[in-house]
């Protein structure tokens, strides 16, 4: 995310009753949930792969990556899916909502508070506020790791 700018744009979507953002920027577009095929491995942080016009990407459950439970049958929604570029390779996060696009100062983004380490905030560039609610702005690069698993291993 470019803090040398005035104003940072960001989306901001919703996990169960947490609220994120990400740099508008590194968003390629949004879509509705689609049709995931399964991968030849269980993976703990890929729900499966999506064909989007031809090209395969993998799927990461959001709550699964947070340690968030998944929504019950009374609060599942349809979702979305955030395309993102990551490492080179498109990824599709699947989101509960997405709720808007938010322009925020970049003075105004503060550093997540030293008490919350070890609970998925090492995915948090920072905080900030916006109509009285409090947004995560998550670090893109930090949400698959090489270790995690190789996302050229899923190329077509």
């Amino acid at each position: 995310m470019k803090t040398d700018l005035q104003n940072i744009e960001l989306a901001c979507f919703s996990l169960g009753n947490r609220l994120f953002a990400v740099d508008i920027m590194r968003i390629k577009e949004i879509i509705l949930p689609q049709k995931l095929s399964g991968l030849p491995r269980e993976s703990d942080l890929l729900e499966g792969v999506i064909n989007l016009r031809g090209e395969l990407i993998p799927v990461m459950d959001m709550r699964n990556r947070f340690g968030m439970p998944k929504a019950d049958e009374r609060e599942r929604v349809p979702g979305r899916l955030l395309i993102v570029s990551l490492q080179g390779q498109m990824l599709a996060l699947a989101v509960d909502n997405v709720q808007e696009v938010i322009t925020v100062p970049a003075g105004e983004i503060k550093p997540a508070p030293d008490i919350t380490e070890g609970i998925g905030m090492e995915y948090v560039l920072g905080m900030c506020l916006s109509h009285e609610q409090m947004f995560m702005i998550l670090d893109i690069d930090s949400l698959l790791a090489p270790s995690d698993i190789r996302l050229e291993s899923l190329r077509g």
